[in-house]
């Protein structure tokens, strides 16, 4: 499973993930892309895009893509 870490996500938090292939926005060199487009290069790379930001479902239209999404909630984006 190829999982991919939104850029507001700590990088530390893919060594939670052993046994999976992940890697993160700025690791794929997609700093800085707008979230549709980045979620249109991500369905074509990984099966799940992990984020911190709530606003997503209402800024874009989510089952466009051929990806599952997990919106982490929490306080803070801190490890």
């Amino acid at each position: 499973m190829r999982l991919f870490l939104d850029e507001c996500i700590d990088r530390r938090l893919m060594r939670e993930f052993t046994g999976y292939n992940i890697k993160t926005v700025p690791q794929m060199g997609w700093t800085g892309i707008k979230n549709g487009q980045l979620l249109g290069l991500a369905s074509q790379e990984f099966d799940i895009f992990i984020t911190v930001d709530n606003n997503l479902p209402f800024e874009q239209n989510l089952p466009q893509f051929n990806l599952a999404i997990i919106i982490l909630q929490s306080q803070s984006n801190r490890l």
